[in-house]
Formats: C-alpha cells, structure tokens, sequence
C-alpha cells in the first residue's frame, strides 16, 4: 500500500523506471506550483487522484489510448477536451494538454505519485517505506509513527508492504536512510560472521601447520 498526502491508504500506484520518475517529478513539481498559486493544490490532486484511480479503473482504453506512441498528439488533444471539458479544472484540462504536447501522457501515474510526495514534503510530511514479515497490528503502526515523528520532527506517512522473506522484524526506508531490523538481516549477518570466523581459523591452522613442518 502507499498513501496519499492525507495519510490515507491508497492502492500503490505502478512504479517506474528512475529517468521516469524524474521527469514526472519535474512536471508534478509545476503543476503543484501552478496549484498553489491559484489555491487549488488540494482540489487538483483530488481531481487527478479520480482520473487515475476511478476513470482508468473503470476505463482501462482511455489509458491504453492516451499512453499509446503510435496515437498522434492531435487526436489525442481532441479526446481530452472532449472527455474533460467541462467535468474538470481548467488546471487539470491545461496539464493534460501540457503532458500530450511533449508527449508524456504514459508518465501521469508516477507524477501522480511524485505529485503525493511533494505536496506532502510542503506539509511538512515525510513518506516512510515499511516492509514487514506480517502486516503491522494497530499498536505496532501507531509506535512506529510515534517513533518516526519524534526521530524526524515530520509528520510521516506509511506506504507498508509484506514481506514473508524478512521472517520477522522490519525493513524502514526514509528517503535514502535503510532501516534494516529484519530477522532475515540479522540471521544473514549471523552466517557471514560465522564464515568470516571459520575462514579464519582454517587459515591460521593452516599456517601452524606449514610452519610446525618448516615450509
């Protein structure tokens, strides 16, 4: 799961690739700023969250149409305005139009999601990573909020995922930090540590024993 700016739960949005992620936080970022501007930050977000969640859910073709490179900007302009007049900001209409121009309509899901983090990072919120072996129990979430908030002085936000490979305990990424506290870490550690060691001391038999025998 990740969530949105609110700090709801929400479906995770597909990843993608970094380059694309960049781009997409580029056009977020303008977008937000634009937004702002006009006082419609949350309103737009809303808008775009419905687009994503609720129009190409129950449409998945006006996606595949959109997103598609052999489908020429023209036609596609038309669609948009067709389809969004009038049922949308004028905001969202100019940003679709915007993302066709330059041909970036097949990257509006990860500038949904960067459109989530930077209107977070200006609420002065913080997006946390939580993979657990099992979920988390209502008790364990609200301890780890309460132990981010104070470690960061933000207000975080969850995206948590299961992860029955980690055997127990957590793995916690914030921004570039790795928390790593899982069962599976640890007992990975355990091993290279006892390898490390018994390495070591086959070597030093090793070397007594060529120098027991003059070599």
């Amino acid at each position: 799961m990740t969530a949105d700016s609110k700090g709801n739960e929400v479906d995770h949005v597909p990843g993608a690739d970094i380059q694309a992620q960049g781009i997409a936080r580029v056009y977020a970022e303008a977008l937000l700023n634009a937004a702002g501007k006009a006082g419609q930050a949350d309103a737009v977000l809303l808008e775009l969250d419905s687009l994503v969640r609720d129009v190409y859910r129950s449409e998945p073709g006006l996606e595949a149409f959109l997103s598609s490179g052999a489908i020429g900007r023209d036609r596609k302009a038309q669609v948009i305005d067709r389809v969004f007049k009038g049922r949308g900001s004028d905001l969202l209409l100019d940003f679709l139009q915007v993302l066709n121009k330059h041909e970036r309509l097949s990257i509006l899901r990860p500038t949904l999601a960067a459109l989530h983090d930077l209107h977070g990072e200006r609420q002065n919120r913080i997006k946390v990573q939580v993979r657990s072996a099992v979920p988390l129990s209502a008790d364990e979430r609200e301890r780890l909020i309460r132990e981010l908030r104070q470690n960061f002085n933000r207000e975080p936000i969850l995206e948590t995922g299961v992860d029955a490979d980690l055997l127990g305990g957590l793995v916690v990424r914030v921004g570039d930090l790795l928390y790593d506290c899982s069962v599976k870490t640890k007992i990975d550690s355990l091993r290279n540590q006892l390898i490390e060691r018994s390495s070591y001391e086959i070597q030093s038999g090793r070397d007594r024993f060529r120098t027991t025998n003059g070599d």
